[in-house]
């Protein structure tokens, strides 16, 4: 099983899944990101993720996330859960990140959208002084999600896959709960999968 867990940049997936990896230890996390960025930083010279979406051309950033899509498909664990963002904000517009070539080349069961509040992920992308983000408003962060819903259905029309939005716009009342109940919800989804 090959799920796709994606929300907006900086909004806490990668969080979420440390947390689901606590609750089923054999799962394998991939960060598609990961692999781009390893691809990118021997082929073009990118110096960090931050400049995937800034000094690559679109043509690199599509040879670079198929590379990662190719290695990901080859992967055979049993549970795989691929850390990723179904659009990318370019300087030209949003980008897809995961194509429907990828998505063959990776073989994905299933999609998992995560969406949080604007307001969460600014302050989360404010606090994290390891990435260099661009600044951006509620409302791009809003648009950015809706975009993300679009790519979302589109792949699950074209492979016969389902979507799982998972919706955590509420306020958080004590720290890291969007993470725990994001993962509770992706756990309870890979169950329904092992139920098929």
């Amino acid at each position: 099983m090959k799920l796709v867990i994606a929300a907006v940049p900086g909004a806490g997936k990668t969080t979420t899944l440390e947390y689901v990896k606590k609750k089923i230890p054999s799962a394998k996390i991939v960060s598609k990101g990961d692999l781009v960025f390893e691809y990118a930083k021997k082929h073009y010279s990118i110096k960090n993720r931050d400049q995937l979406r800034t000094k690559m051309t679109m043509k690199q950033q599509v040879t670079a996330q198929e590379n990662a899509a190719k290695k990901i498909g080859k992967m055979k664990d049993k549970i795989i859960l691929i850390d990723t963002h179904l659009s990318i904000k370019t300087p030209t517009g949003y980008l897809p990140g995961l194509s429907t070539k990828m998505g063959k080349y990776m073989k994905i069961d299933g999609i998992v959208l995560m969406e949080f509040r604007p307001k969460d992920v600014l302050a989360r992308r404010n606090a994290d002084k390891s990435r260099s983000r661009a600044k951006e408003s509620e409302e791009e962060v809003d648009a950015q999600q809706r975009a993300n819903e679009e790519f979302a259905m589109a792949l699950a029309n074209d492979f016969s896959i389902p979507v799982d939005i998972v919706n955590l716009r509420y306020k958080e009342k004590k720290p890291f709960e969007h993470a725990i109940k994001g993962a509770q919800e992706v756990v309870k989804i890979i169950k329904k999968f092992q139920k098929q």
